[in-house]
């Protein structure tokens, strides 16, 4: 069974150095092999695969040296997560994928070969190196996935994918059924009587969110002042989820 783990990291200048360098070269590379997928398919009628995304990488990394200061392993996840998003898209889960901003969330993969160290820091593959992270506990299994990412108020995070060995947990329809109703007077209302309050607290918070968003959406985009209130923003959200 799969689980997954958030902790925060704790880079050094020179880590995020490396660190702003594989965000622009994989952010770079999604946006290069979406344009290219989108051209193949109104040329021919098919896009690109992950192989074929892959395929294109040692003539792109000839063109643009820069391209092989980051990770190799870190691109092809590019790719796979690309392929994904299409696969999702055309089995109508999520909306078309989106070509990728520096101003948003910034984030990148590691798909093996990161390893925890002496419960107090995060060992990656690469020129990366050690890195210090908050974990709070201890996590069983094998570590398969690591995805690193930058929130708008510059903190970095590490959402590790561990699976146990376990086989997953079988959702079962069995059993008895409680419908819920969700009104005004009250948050929600169960088909056995019980009744739980509407939470105002929430109301005031999502209010406070709203209003920010508001003043985010108003400041020039590129600007000093846009960026401080995307921290501002960032900080609200992280405190009321």
């Amino acid at each position: 069974m799969k689980n997954v783990a958030k902790v925060r990291i704790y880079p050094t200048i020179e880590q995020k150095h490396l660190l702003s360098k594989a965000f622009g070269c994989a952010r770079w590379y999604w946006n290069n092999s979406l344009n290219a997928t989108n051209e193949l398919y109104k040329q021919t009628g098919k896009g690109l695969s992950q192989i074929g995304m892959n395929s294109r990488l040692p003539a792109l990394k000839k063109e643009f040296e820069w391209l092989g200061e980051t990770y190799s392993q870190v691109l092809q996840s590019v790719s796979l997560n690309l392929s994904r998003a299409f696969v999702n898209f055309f089995e109508a889960r999520v909306s078309f994928p989106k070509f990728k901003s520096k101003h948003d969330k910034q984030s990148i993969q590691y798909p093996q070969y990161v390893e925890i160290v002496d419960d107090k820091s995060l060992k990656f593959p690469g020129k990366l190196g050690i890195i210090p992270a908050k974990i709070h506990r201890t996590f069983d299994g094998k570590i398969k996935t690591v995805t690193v990412s930058m929130n708008c108020a510059g903190k970095y995070y590490a959402s590790l994918l561990f699976d146990d060995g376990l086989p997953d947990i079988e959702i079962k329809s069995e059993g008895k059924a409680v419908g819920i109703d969700v009104g005004l007077t009250h948050f929600a209302v169960t088909s056995d009587g019980s009744k739980f309050d509407n939470p105002k607290h929430l109301k005031k918070r999502e209010r406070n969110l709203k209003r920010k968003q508001q003043k985010l959406c108003r400041k020039q985009k590129g600007s000093i002042r846009r960026s401080k209130a995307r921290r501002i923003l960032e900080h609200q959200s992280s405190r009321s989820s």
